[in-house]
């Protein structure tokens, strides 16, 4: 059986302008007939979004999935749909009214909607986002009405899980990273790098999204987080320092004065003036202006964290040497050097010069925070759209159109959180990330304003998704539970919808199930477990353990059919199986009346082999006059009958003899009782007739026996 991906899959999710890997397609293009085509379902895409706000227009055409092998213009397909995934195949009808039926595409195909869980590398992610997600939903839970410093120590908390989240993707993408050099397929090599370069995009949003929404860094410190988000990712500066500096000469090292460019760009000045030394150690015409360059770097004014300087204050000091810095520059006092030149020219904040190292920049938003630092070090928050979108025009230069990726980001630029959660929806392959950001921006109650028509909001929507997801994988579905606990108002029902489609394969997931199912008094779905473990049982032939699920399903009609399998069992063997079971059936013999029965008929059997032949006889004639006992068991109960009557003390009364003759007239007279054919099976038997006669016999004689016992008792 064939299985293909659905749609939105995403391939070299890299920025605008990047020089990375190019971005494949949102829908899957494999397969020789490119005739067939079937609308994407599931997963993050355009056409899902609508159910997302209170929108009424499809912002694209849905992505579409091509069907190898199959010919939608010569045979008709039909599907059918799973919780998480569709089948696909041919179907014998075709479109042409004469036309003979031939023998079509043998092949069904698995469309999955969340084909992400299947990965072994991303299995590892939700495992551990899983017990972050839980963590963050107690903290709410333990500081409910809790102090003003309790609210405090929320937002800490709250900013160390979102670090926690970014380290989680992190650490799944470096060891995708090493999969994918390790990897010898040049296809599955190219597949685990695009996974990585996702991965990429994942943090770099996430990080961007925990500086402003969630530590909400003002003026000035908002400039110092985003260097750090900058530098963070945009690290292949590491490796070329590393490279540079463990040459013999680093001064002469072909990449020496690229080095110094990328470090004033990334604002590490300290470590520019660092390689600047070495330059003017090595070359003493330009060792003054080396010297010169690096005061200047040395003395640019900036926001440390937990300095009592004020923004006007630093905006004072930065004037000044911004003044110095053009001075020099208008003074020629690097004109003999033109790299020197160039970077007095970034840190004067020139755009020319600054779009002149593009190659190095890499990316707009690098290009943005360096503008930034060395042109508006004290940008507010609010004005980051502005800087953010006049950079991306200047970066593209109208050669290029916005990648999904500079959408996103662009969205969190302007502060409209709706978009970011929107835009990552339609892009990215699953909905991990939407559905836990989401949340933590929720409890940040940042998207208070954003329910939905349909009476959820938004963050219930998405975890339900993801956790819908997860239902789809053999064991990860196990952490889909908790995702639906903490959806107050559709998760429950939602989550006994998706629980009743579990495979119970083996009786050990059965009992987690189970488990699950009874820790939320969730009565029906309980039942219907144990009705199908009871069925599975009765299959192997294992009456045991399906009497003890029927009970634990408390259904009483399967308690009467395993019962009466025990009780065929019986009378096929001579002895009852699984004693214990049936020794220990307590108040839950009381279920049906069949069971009533067999749990009575085997306490009969005890009192017997305990020699309390009075007690047994009185129960088993209860057992027959009080018509517990199924009618098609009487025979097997009066031949049961037949040592008592041969003791030599009388165990039966007369009365009680005269009851047992009842019955067996009954049993013999030909009228059966609801069209049961025992007293013809009687006639024609002759095993059963020499019973009966043997019965009658045994009777008679007890019976004189007990009236001759009675009599004299009244006698004396």
């Amino acid at each position: 059986m064939a299985e293909r991906r659905g749609p939105c899959g995403i391939g070299g999710f890299g920025p605008a302008g990047s020089t990375g890997g190019a971005r494949a397609g949102s829908s899957l293009a494999t397969g020789a007939e490119p005739e067939a085509r079937a609308r994407s379902f599931g997963g993050p895409a355009n056409s899902r979004w609508l159910r997302l706000g209170a929108m009424e227009e499809l912002d694209g055409e849905p992505t579409v999935t091509l069907i190898p092998g199959v010919n939608s213009s010569k045979k008709q397909m039909c599907f059918d749909w799973g919780p998480g995934e569709m089948l696909v195949c041919e179907t014998s009808f075709n479109k042409k009214e004469k036309s003979e039926t031939v023998p079509g595409c043998p092949v069904i195909y698995i469309i999955r909607k969340d084909v992400d869980v299947y990965s072994q590398i991303l299995r590892k992610l939700f495992n551990e986002s899983h017990g972050i997600f839980v963590g963050l939903q107690r903290i709410e839970e333990e500081l409910t009405g809790k102090s003003r410093k309790a609210h405090h120590f929320i937002f800490c908390r709250l900013v160390r899980v979102s670090k926690n989240y970014r380290s989680v993707i992190r650490a799944c993408m470096e060891e995708m990273h090493q999969v994918a050099i390790a990897a010898k397929d040049p296809a599955c090599s190219r597949q685990f790098s695009s996974q990585v370069s996702i991965l990429s995009a994942m943090e770099l949003i996430w990080n961007l999204c925990e500086i402003l929404f969630i530590e909400v860094a003002p003026a000035g410190p908002l400039l110092l987080h985003l260097l750090d988000w900058v530098r963070l990712h945009v690290c292949e500066v590491d490796n070329l320092l590393a490279d540079v500096l463990g040459s013999e000469n680093p001064r002469k090292h072909e990449s020496f004065w690229k080095l110094v460019t990328i470090l004033v760009l990334q604002g590490r000045l300290d470590e520019a003036r660092q390689m600047l030394s070495k330059e003017a150690d090595s070359s003493p015409t330009s060792a003054g202006m080396c010297r010169i360059l690096g005061d200047l770097m040395r003395t640019m004014p900036v926001l440390s964290p937990g300095t009592t300087q004020t923004l006007t204050e630093l905006e004072l000091k930065w004037q000044h040497w911004h003044e110095e810095c053009e001075r020099h520059l208008q003074d020629g006092t690097f004109a003999s050097s033109p790299h020197l030149e160039s970077l007095c020219k970034i840190m004067l904040g020139d755009e020319a010069a600054l779009l002149e190292q593009k190659e190095l920049l890499n990316n707009w938003y690098h290009f943005l925070v360096t503008r930034l630092l060395y042109s508006h070090p004290t940008v507010k928050p609010i004005d980051l759209h502005f800087y953010a979108q006049s950079s991306l025009d200047l970066f593209l230069g109208g050669e290029s159109s916005p990648e999904p990726l500079d959408n996103i980001l662009m969205a969190a630029f302007e502060f409209d959180i709706h978009q970011v959660i929107k835009e990552c929806s339609i892009a990215l392959s699953n909905w991990w990330f939407v559905a836990h950001l989401t949340d933590l921006l929720d409890h940040c109650k940042l998207l208070q304003s954003h329910n939905l028509y349909f009476g959820s909001n938004m963050r219930e929507f998405l975890l339900l998704e993801y956790a819908s997801g997860l239902f789809a994988h053999h064991s990860l579905w196990q952490l889909g539970v908790d995702y639906f606990d903490y959806c107050p108002e559709l998760g429950r029902v939602s989550l006994e919808l998706h629980i009743e489609r579990i495979p119970l394969s083996t009786e050990q997931k059965a009992l987690k199930v189970l488990r699950i199912c009874e820790q939320r008094q969730m009565t029906e779905q309980v039942r219907s477990i144990c009705k199908i473990l009871a069925m599975k049982a009765v299959r192997n032939n294992r009456l045991g353990s399906a009497l003890s699920w029927s009970i634990r399903a408390k259904d009483a009609a399967f308690a009467t059919l395993v019962s009466d399998r025990f009780l065929r069992d019986y009378c096929e063997r001579g002895c009852f199986s699984d004693l214990d079971l049936i020794d220990n059936l307590g108040p839950a013999m009381m279920l049906s009346d069949r069971l009533t029965f067999l749990g009575k008929y085997r306490e009969f059997h005890r009192l017997y082999g305990e020699k309390r032949f009075v007690d047994a006889a009185s129960l088993l004639l209860s057992l027959m006059t009080s018509q517990i006992a199924p009618r098609s068991f009487w025979m097997t109960l009066l031949t049961d009958a037949l040592p008592l009557l041969e003791q030599k003390q009388v165990i039966f009364s007369a009365e009680q003899t005269y009851e047992l003759m009842r019955c067996l007239e009954d049993l013999t007279s030909g009228r059966p009782v609801h069209g049961e054919p025992d007293a013809q099976r009687l006639q024609d038997d002759d095993i059963e007739t020499t019973k009966v006669e043997m019965l009658r016999l045994a009777l008679a004689r007890n019976l004189a026996r007990a009236i001759i016992k009675e009599g004299s008792l009244e006698g004396s």
